[in-house]
């Protein structure tokens, strides 16, 4: 098995839907880390699990200075957003999404 994993840094914003108060629910900006691990047993065409240039395209270019409430068709919490991406990552099954320093959250199939 051949594994990659891919580290991103992200500047977006977000506001919470939730169920208590809490200021989240304000708009609020993070500056995101995020690792995106993938897996194949096999390699592609080009001797690679996942080419790191598309991670980096696919998610800095969709998510990097955004509202991610105006992009993304769900409450954009930290799990959310892993699995999100984990979903439109080519051999994807883990990510971590750490919005500081202390807080993270993980996906993983």
């Amino acid at each position: 098995m051949y594994y990659v994993c891919k580290r991103l840094e992200i500047s977006s914003a977000h506001a919470l839907r939730l169920s208590y108060e809490s200021k989240c629910e304000d708009l609020h900006g993070h500056n995101w880390i995020v690792k995106v691990y993938c897996k194949s047993e096999t390699l592609n065409a080009d001797g690679m699990v996942t080419d790191f240039t598309h991670i980096k395209r696919d998610i800095c270019g969709a998510l990097d200075h955004k509202n991610l409430n105006e992009i993304l068709p769900f409450n954009p919490t930290a799990e959310n957003i892993a699995r999100w991406i984990c979903d439109h990552v080519e051999n994807a099954y883990k990510v971590e999404v750490w919005e500081s320093e202390n807080n993270m959250a993980a996906y993983e199939r």
